[in-house]
């Protein structure tokens, strides 16, 4: 497999600002409309009652997601760059391995299937034609995070750029589901969200200087509301 770079003319910059838009939209049609990262059981358990926790809970995930899948998101990105299959393989396998619980790997493998189909569906390239065909097949989960990273390399599209539409999409997604689970307007969730973004470079800059091997979370709160959201009598959401 040779290298991506050099595949695609790099996009001027009105191009690569609509394609990180296009592709980091949260309308986007991946599924994850259908998951809120554990908020609708901190919700039923009490964890999140009001603005100041839905804050404190959206930024718990935001950080434990830019230290986890956004490691290993910048990792796929060289290794998509350079054409190798078989390291994004064994990133893949690492991102699956951490996922604890059932519903958070159901996420990942669903969310990421179905980016890489819509990245060959638009985009057309070999590279993610052979990715979709490896998850296809069976020989790689393929979450999320990869599929994001090589769409976003096969388009000459930087890892910071990945890494941004990632980190906006975590909090983005729990504050959407914030406007269907419990009393809070609009203006606080953009206004919580605005802050959350504040960090995105900071968050950008380590996640860039870490090995794979620093790829982790802990967040024992998160993994137990995943757990009691799997035996829930009522579920608005998958996740």
């Amino acid at each position: 497999m040779t290298a991506v770079t050099g595949a695609f003319a790099a996009p001027n910059i009105a191009v690569r600002l609509s394609r990180m838009l296009q592709f980091g939209d949260s309308m986007f049609p991946i599924g994850g409309f259908a998951f809120s990262s554990g908020l609708e059981s901190a919700i039923q358990k009490g964890v999140v009652t009001d603005v100041e926790t839905l804050k404190a809970f959206a930024r718990t995930v935001v950080e434990q997601a830019a230290l986890g899948d956004g490691i290993a998101l910048i990792w796929a990105h060289r290794a998509a760059r350079a054409g190798d299959l078989a390291e994004l393989e064994r990133i893949d396998q690492q991102v699956y391995g951490r996922k604890l619980s059932a519903e958070t790997r159901t996420m990942t493998v669903r969310v990421g299937k179905k980016f890489a189909e819509m990245g060959v569906g638009i985009t057309g390239s070999p590279l993610l034609c052979d990715w979709l065909a490896r998850i296809q097949q069976g020989s790689t989960p393929g979450c999320y995070p990869v599929a994001l990273a090589v769409n976003f390399a096969v388009q000459d599209l930087a890892d910071r750029d990945a890494f941004i539409v990632h980190h906006y999409g975590v909090g983005s997604m729990i504050l959407s589901a914030a406007l269907r689970l419990m009393k809070v307007s609009h203006v606080e969730t953009q206004r919580i969200l605005y802050e959350l973004n504040t960090d995105a470079e900071a968050a950008y800059e380590l996640a860039a200087r870490s090995s794979l091997a620093d790829m982790a979370g802990f967040a024992p709160l998160l993994e137990i509301l995943a757990a009691v959201h799997v035996k829930a009598h009522l579920r608005l959401f998958m996740n």
